[in-house]
């Protein structure tokens, strides 16, 4: 069943369940799916619709740490529960130690050896990580090991 077939039945299930919180989750991940595909007028595929949650996941955690620094953790609250609902689509994260060993595999193949052959490194890893990873804690490692 493809990705978006699912979306669309969760928001069935979620309208039937009167799950509003759960149902207002997933109107805006769909507003934000046909949104990308009336401005590229194309029709999304499985990994154009990880893109799209991977953003409003990044939009979501930059949100919490706001509401968390000005003391509004209802809106906190409210935020981490979107990402939880938008996380049941995301694809099988990798653990760290699979990181780890995906960043040394590619630092090795690039030949990278400072910071400023960083971008070959992710250009090498984006395509493996896309949706399985936090992009910004790769990045991170990836300095770590090219410091080391």
């Amino acid at each position: 069943m493809s990705l978006k077939v699912r979306i669309s039945d969760d928001m069935k299930s979620a309208m039937k369940a009167r799950e509003s919180d759960r149902l207002a989750t997933i109107r805006l991940l769909m507003a934000a799916m046909k949104q990308k595909e009336v401005d590229e007028r194309v029709e999304l595929d499985d990994a154009a619709i990880v893109a799209v949650i991977e953003k409003m996941l990044k939009q979501r955690r930059d949100s919490v740490a706001q509401y968390q620094a000005a003391g509004r953790q209802d809106l906190a609250d409210k935020e981490s529960f979107e990402m939880s609902v938008l996380m049941a689509y995301m694809p099988q994260q990798l653990s760290d130690a699979e990181i780890d060993e995906l960043v040394a595999k590619a630092v090795a193949d690039s030949g990278a050896s400072s910071m400023q052959e960083m971008g070959k490194v992710m250009g090498l890893l984006k395509p493996q990580l896309a949706g399985r990873a936090d992009m910004a804690k790769v990045s991170a490692r990836i300095k770590a090991q090219l410091a080391g």
